[in-house]
């Protein structure tokens, strides 16, 4: 009884209660979108053709075909989890099919693509299907081009009126008698067909826009049948039986292991041409803005078992073996689709026309089909994917899998494919150049490739010729470097630095880095730190000679490599103009994968930095890293000499200002501090700035920096001025920078943006402003004090743990 009790006034559910006479709410209307109707007729109309053509080509009864583009779209589209991928009969199952119809005949064929679609099934349920992508693209578009080859080869012979034989050595043996045997009437009708699908696209003109929405193959294939059936040319055309005598699976006959072998590839071609079709689908949906917050990307392990229920349905109905299909699928995003919906009704349209249009699909000649399909199979040799496998040193799989493809059968292509990727592999990391020559200056060791422990005998080998005592020099050009060869390269290099040698180990990659302690000696740069690598600087050795090359002998940053000789030389690195190029790769490779996510969030919500920066643009401050802030946390803004000039200076560069305003206005900081450094170049030019003479640019900036000189004290004026708790000043340049710290900071409070919030206090968020000087050479930060010392002066103090914690 207590079920009936309404629920109280206040609860959420009275948002939806209807007025006591209100009919309750009905189930929801089934919708299709425009646009997947007008998507799905598209793709329709390019499916029928080329299901009609590929059944042709594999031997299949023709209905074979329908059955396999209607189950496809039907089945496959509403389960599957790719939503706009269009799945049916495609060309890179074609040789396969034909080899199991000709071993096995048709009806097991159809229980073959039963098993297939079982075996897809439980791979869905292990959810593997992101392993099928681990498969090298130069092994798939091989696949791929060895039975576009086979279809060609084998479709041409139908081209020219001739049967084709059931394997490509003879098919291309028998080709000069075919050439001598032409049926001129069906070389009319392909050559026309051929003829149409290639220029069709490509009309001219608005008419050309307007005509070329049709599809390319139906009007290929329609134009061949108007053809043959007004001239009256007598040649072979599609014969479609009655559907009761139609064929449907029977129980597997055959050898349990040739079984086996046919179910695993069918699987394969099936399982991996759908899911590359898939992704490829998913870069199509990314391409087209407005589908992207509409269309979800492809749930790989759903598309799988959608494929195996489209197989388990079509083989038990006589179909063909289903797999993705990357024209129908193109072509469906193209014609706008926007959900499932478009492939499940192009399926019904399938369906229709089966049952309705026979007489009208029985005047299509067979050689316009096969030059359709044959058009297919020579597009899937991509010149595109031919020059993306070269440029990647992958030609050798390529070849490999496609000529195993054509000569033996598409399992055996893969797997001497596979084969073949594994050895180049194998090749590539165990190919390692190791060269020792010895100059005037020492001796160098070149190591070019991949440091692995194969490599770790030939490296010790020439690292002992270095004679004790030698200066050395390393360089390593590699990507990769394992475990064993590190410790071989540290150990000799601690040895032969021990001996009174000296080593600098040296890398062409920057940031570039693998296996390696975290710290080691007195070097305290991290691992995730690209920086470290031309930049970290160790001590010498006692043993080590004084020289420049010593002060790299014992770190960590030197074996990880640097840029080039320039690692560990206090900072100071060679520039070339690969040097951004080299940063930019380092950080794509190895930081954006770990900021990437805080970066998306801040593209969202737009940046909320919680300070104002002013600091000098001198290279080594980094002010990143001196505050250990990251993305989004500081609004930095930087100049020479970390100048705020006062309102009314500006003369025309109103940059400073401006980001004043922007930060206090806009952005609403709650802080801004004024940052100066030890060796400021711009304090040096203000201490030797000659009165008078010609007004350059820097000299007209600098102008800003008088208030500071003024106020000053010079070497023989005693004490006075801003000073450093706990020492003093090293010479007038440092006590000219921690002068313009506090004179900076009284400039910033004459702008009105800033002197409103300080006078708002906690009625507009508040307003706080520091004082800031970091001595680069003891890389330590002091901070303005609230309170002025015993003279009155401002007083700078160091930062340290115990002022965080009191």
């Amino acid at each position: 009884m207590s079920a009936c009790v309404p629920a109280p006034a206040d609860s959420a559910r009275t948002k939806h209660v209807h007025p006591p006479h209100s009919p309750p709410p009905g189930p929801r209307r089934f919708r299709i979108a425009g646009a997947d109707v007008s998507a799905s007729i598209a793709v329709f109309l390019i499916a029928l053709p080329l299901s009609l053509g590929i059944a042709l080509a594999t031997g299949a009864p023709l209905q074979a075909g329908l059955v396999a583009a209607a189950v496809g779209g039907i089945v496959a589209g509403r389960i599957g989890g790719c939503p706009l991928q269009v799945s049916g009969p495609a060309a890179g199952l074609t040789v396969v099919t034909a080899d199991l119809i000709q071993q096995y005949g048709w009806r097991t064929t159809c229980a073959i693509t039963v098993l297939a679609g079982l075996a897809q099934l439980g791979l869905g349920c292990l959810r593997v299907a992101r392993s099928a992508l681990a498969v090298s693209p130069a092994i798939v578009h091989g696949m791929l081009a060895g039975i576009g080859v086979t279809i060609a080869v084998a479709q041409l012979h139908i081209v020219l009126g001739g049967t084709p034989q059931s394997a490509v050595p003879e098919n291309l043996a028998a080709l000069p008698a075919q050439l001598a045997n032409l049926h001129p009437a069906d070389v009319a009708v392909s050559a026309l067909t051929l003829t149409l699908l290639f220029l069709w696209p490509r009309l001219p003109g608005r008419v050309g826009r307007v005509l070329g929405k049709l599809p390319a193959a139906l009007i290929a294939v329609a134009a061949a049948t108007a053809l043959a059936a007004l001239t009256g040319l007598r040649l072979p055309k599609v014969d479609l039986p009655s559907w009761s005598s139609h064929a449907l699976a029977a129980l597997p006959d055959g050898p349990v292991l040739g079984m086996v072998a046919a179910v695993l590839t069918t699987t394969l071609v099936c399982s991996v041409q759908s899911l590359l079709g898939a992704v490829a689908v998913d870069k199509l949906v990314a391409a087209r803005p407005g589908l992207t917050g509409r269309v979800r990307r492809s749930d790989l392990d759903r598309e799988l078992l959608g494929q195996g229920a489209a197989n388990i349905v079509s083989g038990s109905l006589g179909g063909l073996p289903i797999a993705g299909v990357a024209v129908r699928s193109s072509a469906n995003v193209a014609a706008g689709a926007v959900s499932r919906n478009s492939t499940m009704l192009h399926g019904g349209y399938v369906v229709i026309a089966a049952l309705l249009l026979v007489p009208a699909l029985e005047l299509i000649p067979l050689a316009s089909l096969a030059a359709l399909v044959m058009s297919v199979g020579l597009k899937m040799v991509s010149l595109n994917h031919i020059r993306t496998v070269t440029r990647h040193r992958e030609v050798l799989v390529y070849a490999v899998t496609t000529g195993g493809v054509v000569f033996f059968g598409v399992l055996e292509g893969v797997a001497l494919g596979i084969a073949v990727a594994v050895g180049v592999a194998l090749h590539r990391l165990t190919r390692t150049r190791i060269t020792h020559e010895e100059t005037e200056g020492g001796h160098h060791i070149h190591v070019r490739g991949q440091l692995t422990f194969l490599a770790v005998p030939r490296l010790s080998r020439v690292l002992h010729q270095v004679p004790h005592g030698a200066d050395a020099v390393v360089e390593l050009d590699g990507s990769f470097m394992d475990h064993a060869a590190y410790e071989t390269l540290q150990d000799w290099q601690k040895t032969h630095t021990a001996q009174g040698g000296s080593v600098d180990i040296t890398g062409r990659r920057p940031g570039i880095r693998i296996s390696e302690p975290v710290e080691v000696d007195d070097c305290r740069c991290r691992p995730w730190t690209a920086w470290r690598n031309h930049q970290c600087e160790r001590p010498p050795t006692a043993t080590a000679p004084t020289d420049a090359r010593s002060q790299d002998t014992t770190g960590v940053a030197d074996l990880t490599g640097g840029t080039g000789g320039a690692g560990g030389r206090g900072g100071t690195t060679t520039s070339s103009p690969t040097d951004l190029a080299r940063g930019i790769s380092a950080f794509q490779r190895n930081t954006a994968p770990h900021v990437r996510g805080e970066l998306a969030r801040l593209a969202r919500e737009g940046q909320q930095p919680s300070q104002l920066f002013l600091t000098c643009a001198d290279s080594r401050v980094v002010t990143s890293m001196i505050t250990s802030s990251g993305p989004g946390d500081l609004f930095v803004v930087r100049n020479v000499g970390n100048f705020v000039p006062p309102p009314g200076e500006e003369s025309g560069d109103d940059s400073v200002a401006a980001a004043i305003e922007y930060a206090v206005d806009v952005l609403k900081v709650r802080s801004i501090t004024v940052c100066g450094h030890s060796g400021c170049g711009a304090m040096q030019a203000l201490l030797g700035t000659e009165p008078g003479g010609a007004q350059t640019p820097l000299k007209r900036w600098l102008r800003h920096g008088l208030p500071s000189l003024a106020r000053t004290p010079g070497d023989g004026d005693g004490a006075g001025g801003p000073r450093l708790a706990g020492r003093a000043a090293a010479d007038t340049a440092e006590r000219l920078c921690l002068a313009n710290v506090v004179q900076q900071l009284e400039h910033l409070r004459a702008h009105e943006s800033v002197s409103r919030r300080l006078a708002a206090g906690g009625a507009d968020g508040g307003l706080e402003l520091h004082g800031m000087y970091f001595h680069v050479g003891e890389a330590q930060a002091y901070l303005l004090a609230e309170e002025a010392g015993e003279d009155g002066e401002a007083v700078f103090r160091r930062v340290l743990e115990t002022d965080l914690t009191a």
